[in-house]
């Protein structure tokens, strides 16, 4: 597997996925409370393509002045018609930000001082890069996702569909899991189960099974 240094190939590291609206967030903090140091590869995301982030000026020159918001980040409204519309757009984008978010995990897993570490890879199906012996699934239907994205994000029900088109299916994320936490209710209920899996996370951890980036 590949390893983007050896200081974090040598800690326990768990990859988390779920689709849009599946509530991967929300599983994250409860992790987090827990001791687990957690590296959220959208928000790393966010942080490329804010004003002043590192990947503006691939993105300035690749899609044009018109790609940026007036503040200059990313417009993702823009953005994401551009993809819908051209899939040729999303690769190129993917281009620019999947390297320097690969750089940046490796730079947080190898300074993460949490008991495990767990990256949130929202599209891990779709990205064949991340190699992760375990993986930890935030499962939940699509109505679920639809109602819970109509009220976070305000987006309509056909782009959310749209976007939920071009995920991997919830088939596909299933079997890839290690772990399965399905997030269908109140999240009160998950409780439980995560206080298991951190439980056993901790305990694979001090059987020294390492798992590598």
């Amino acid at each position: 597997m590949a390893s983007p240094s050896d200081s974090a190939a040598t800690k326990f590291i768990v990859g988390m996925t779920g689709g849009i609206g599946s509530g991967k967030t929300s599983v994250a903090n409860a992790f987090a409370a827990r001791g687990a140091s957690i590296i959220d590869t959208d928000a790393i995301a966010h942080q490329l393509t804010a004003p002043g982030g590192k990947a503006i000026p691939a993105i300035e020159e690749t899609f044009g002045k018109l790609a940026l918001t007036p503040q200059g980040s990313l417009d993702r409204a823009q953005m994401r018609e551009r993809i819908f519309s051209d899939s040729g757009q999303k690769i190129k984008l993917e281009s620019i930000l999947h390297p320097m978010i690969r750089d940046e995990v490796a730079r947080q897993a190898t300074l993460a001082s949490g008991v495990y570490v767990m990256i949130v890879v929202p599209l891990l199906v779709e990205n064949t890069y991340w190699k992760f012996a375990r993986v930890l699934v935030i499962d939940c239907d699509e109505n679920q996702q639809l109602v819970r994205v109509m009220k976070r994000d305000g987006l309509a029900e056909n782009l959310i569909r749209s976007i939920l088109a071009q995920q991997a299916t919830r088939a596909q994320r299933l079997a890839i899991a290690s772990d399965v936490l399905y997030n269908q209710t109140a999240f009160e209920t998950l409780i439980p189960e995560i206080d298991r899996l951190h439980k056993l996370y901790c305990q694979l951890l001090l059987s020294n099974q390492t798992e590598y980036l």
